[in-house]
């Protein structure tokens, strides 16, 4: 039993129940009256007339019930027979001696859905009392949920009340976002966020044992990793691009602008040199294509450009892409030797 609506029979829906009473009381009713109720023939609720094809006549709800409770019966001792199946393929399998990690967790775990992904960042989160990093790209996304929203507003409080820290890195775009700037002002305790032009993929890190990053561009497949290497690789980077951020929250810092170039526009600059497109470039800095044009423009204008290839050239000669005092050039974790 197939039904094309998405529901079962134990939720009808308020169309079929009504169409179901009333061929109850009338007896029957046309067929065209029950193309946009297709569950009550799914469910065989509405049958044919043997002697009047152009009429549907309701089955009794009694006989109905009847034959329903009888294939959900026949469902469960199919899927009983199946799990009596899969127990006995998978006994002789738990009999092999398999190394223990210590913790009797996997070291990664991949998680899809994002219920069970914030369920497991939720669980890590209630166990943790030191520390929370975080990188938080710049995407359509940004503003998620407000069930979501509070529920992570909700365990980062937790987590400061128990006297811990949370450090996050946003991209540059969300600087003057007003519903980030709205939730450190919401959260009591040692909370503290930087920018950067370009940061890497979300990034999760709870007291430096486990990490969460995403496995798959639709946000609905993550990796949750307690592997202790890969965990402190993670902590490294995200400490990399820290030292390089500017401070956002609770005290914010301006870069200024140099020969009238602004920060934004230097970071286009540098990525103009580098040949990438409009659209790379809006990727890659948290932009639409249309606002990253308007600064390049804006920026051929400062320097003086009639066309990209000369950009390119005077962006050069203008010493703007020299790194600012106090601030290095963006350095790669070093790779393990060996």
């Amino acid at each position: 039993m197939t039904a094309r609506h998405p529901h079962g029979a134990e939720e009808l829906c308020e169309a079929g129940m009504n169409l179901y009473v009333r061929a109850l009381r009338d007896g029957h009713v046309a067929p065209d009256e029950a193309g946009s109720t297709p569950c009550l023939i799914d469910f065989g609720l509405l049958r044919p007339d043997l002697e009047d094809p152009r009429l549907l006549r309701p089955l009794a709800p009694a006989v109905a019930l009847s034959r329903l409770l009888r294939e959900s019966a026949e469902d469960m001792a199919r899927r009983r027979q199946q799990e009596a199946v899969l127990a006995e393929a998978f006994e002789p399998l738990m009999r092999v001696d398999v190394p223990d990690s210590g913790t009797g967790t996997p070291l990664i775990s991949v998680l899809s859905g994002i219920e069970r992904i914030n369920l497991a960042i939720s669980r890590a989160m209630a166990d943790a009392s030191n520390e929370l990093l975080a990188i938080q790209p710049y995407t359509n996304g940004t503003h998620r949920a407000p069930q979501y929203r509070d529920a992570s507003l909700g365990r980062d409080q937790a987590l400061l009340d128990r006297g811990g820290r949370i450090r996050t890195l946003y991209q540059s775009t969300l600087r003057h976002a007003p519903t980030v700037l709205a939730r450190y002002e919401q959260l009591r305790g040692d909370a503290e966020a930087r920018t950067l032009d370009e940061v890497t993929d979300r990034l999760i890190v709870v007291d430096r044992t486990v990490a969460f990053i995403p496995a798959g561009k639709d946000k609905k497949l993550a990796l949750e990793i307690r592997q202790p290497a890969l965990v402190t690789y993670l902590v490294t980077v995200f400490e990399r691009f820290w030292h390089l951020a500017v401070p956002m929250y609770p005290q914010a810092v301006q870069r200024p602008s140099l020969n009238g170039v602004t920060p934004r526009q230097r970071a286009i600059a540098a990525l103009l040199v580098e040949g990438h497109t409009d659209a790379v470039i809006a990727a890659r800095l948290g932009l639409n294509v249309r606002t990253a044009r308007v600064h390049i423009a804006k920026l051929a204008t400062t320097l003086g450009s009639d066309s990209r290839a000369q950009l390119g050239y005077l962006i050069g000669q203008s010493g703007i892409l020299e790194p600012e005092p106090g601030r290095e050039s963006p350095v790669e974790p070093s790779a393990p030797e060996g």
